[in-house]
């Protein structure tokens, strides 16, 4: 899904804590892919940008810094001119479109990211006077492009920079960071990003462990249906196999289909969901029950 919506003027910004923006840097030439689409590369059967997209999913403006081509969520897209100038250039160009105090910015190629993460970064930046908060990856260095900034202190830098050097274009991203006072939050899952193909095949691996299957199937099967519902797949596990053990193995899946359409007919939230599981389990159980009565019923000695 896409949009090319104007963005809000700067001037309108809504100081809201709770209210950020993000970029997300999109366009860069993959080289050590050999020239791949690197966003466009398949993880758990997404797009990478995608996955990036999903993580930043409560920003109130998303912009994307490439060119366009259909993404799950609907975004802003933005071109660094000349195109390939850098990722300076670039967090220049998606910045004009953004209004809010906080901007998230982040690369296009971060397969662990979640939403959890960038809430977490945004506290870090609440909590303290700092111009951002930015992860470190696992050998404790810097990723400036997993990161929430003060919106101010960007156009403050990126403006002193355009101005020493005549543009943007070529200049690394830390000439930037290193005028800001940054907060560090180390996270060697969350700022795993994939540079090279062995990269690819090891966050490929990694979301089939049997740890992180499960969740990362619903997330791409959210992704897929256009779902954005959280709910507690706990509940729907406990579900399938009490209506597995008490009723049929092949209750299990058309249970749960019928719980969920169920709470799409009431027009509810997780809490429809909720309780549609809690009455289908409450049936199970009488199955269950009954099955195990009819079976004392039927012993020699009963009665």
């Amino acid at each position: 899904m896409t949009s090319n919506r104007a963005p809000t003027a700067p001037d309108a910004a809504v100081h809201d804590a709770a209210v950020h923006d993000a970029v997300v840097l999109a366009g860069g030439a993959a080289r050590r892919l050999g020239g791949a689409d690197k966003p466009a590369v398949r993880v758990g059967g997404r797009p990478l940008l995608d996955r990036v997209l999903a993580a930043c999913a409560e920003a109130r403006t998303t912009v994307v810094v490439a060119a366009s081509r259909p993404t799950a969520r609907p975004v802003t897209w933005a071109r660094e001119d000349p195109p390939g100038a850098g990722p300076l250039a670039a967090l220049d160009a998606g910045l004009r479109h953004t209004s809010a105090e906080h901007v998230v910015v982040l690369s296009a190629d971060l397969p662990f990211l979640d939403e959890g993460t960038v809430r977490r970064l945004r506290a870090a930046l609440d909590a303290g006077g700092a111009d951002g908060a930015l992860l470190t990856d696992a050998d404790g260095r810097d990723q400036p492009l997993v990161a929430v900034y003060r919106a101010a202190a960007l156009r403050r830098e990126l403006t002193a920079l355009t101005a020493a050097h005549g543009s943007l274009t070529g200049l690394p991203l830390r000439r930037l960071t290193g005028a800001l006072h940054l907060i560090r939050v180390p996270d060697p899952v969350a700022s795993f990003d994939c540079d090279t193909w062995d990269d690819i095949a090891t966050a490929r691996a990694r979301i089939r462990e049997h740890g992180h299957v499960l969740d990362e199937w619903i997330s791409a099967v959210k992704d897929e249906l256009g779902i954005d519902l959280d709910v507690d797949t706990g509940v729907l596990l406990d579900l399938a196999r009490d209506a597995a053990h008490g009723v049929a193995r092949p209750a299990a899946p058309l249970t749960t289909f019928l719980v969920g359409y169920a709470a799409a007919r009431a027009e509810g939230g997780p809490e429809a969901v909720a309780e549609a599981a809690r009455k289908a389990a409450a049936l199970a159980q009488r199955w269950a029950d009954e099955e195990t009565a009819a079976g004392a019923d039927a012993r020699p000695d009963a009665g």
